[in-house]
């Protein structure tokens, strides 16, 4: 059985650091394991007035997406030491509603961000998925100085690869453990 992870990058750039680390955990993924990347770009931003007159059809296919998800891989860049408003974004509307997708879903995080590799983000969004009682992976991947490592789209060289394949190999271990819930 194929175990499926969602990845959303909080980067909307062409040339994302954070959508390359995604790129390369999907080619580093082992072949029982289907990483797919979901595209952030056509989010609305949140708002009650609009949620009251019906969900849109792009947060409705991120729902469902998360909802078929057996674990979540979020990479994040570090805006003003928080986390991105369109990853934000995509947060708030997963988790309207009594039955957020997020809830109970393993989750991993990476950042590739400056000097500090991404921390004050993924501080921020543990303090959020807290709140959304996801279930968040203690391990986590950071990557200071992230363009420097970013080759053709793709993350290069070592420590970062084997970082990200560590991860991974803990999230589909983790999502193994507590069903998957493509198997429900």
């Amino acid at each position: 059985m194929t175990l499926s992870i969602l990845a959303l990058s909080g980067s909307l750039r062409s040339a994302s650091t954070n959508t390359a680390v995604l790129r390369t955990a999907i080619e580093l993924a082992p072949d029982d394991v289907d990483i797919v990347l979901h595209d952030l770009r056509d989010l609305p931003f949140y708002d009650g007035d609009l949620e009251d007159a019906g969900v849109p059809e792009s947060v409705e296919a991120l729902r469902t997406a998360l909802e078929d998800a057996d674990a979540l891989l979020i990479a994040t860049p570090e805006y003003n030491w928080s986390v991105p408003a369109v990853l934000k974004n995509a947060i708030d509307w997963a988790s309207r509603g009594p039955d957020s997708p997020l809830e109970q879903l393993p989750t991993a995080v990476i950042s590739a961000a400056g000097g500090s590799g991404g921390r004050r983000a993924q501080a921020h969004l543990r303090e959020v998925f807290a709140h959304n009682d996801v279930d968040l992976l203690d391990q986590q991947v950071m990557i200071p100085r992230a363009r420097a490592h970013i080759e053709d789209g793709r993350l290069v060289g070592e420590p970062h690869r084997t970082e990200v394949e560590s991860l991974i190999a803990t999230l589909v271990d983790h999502a193994t453990r507590v069903g998957s819930r493509s198997a429900a």
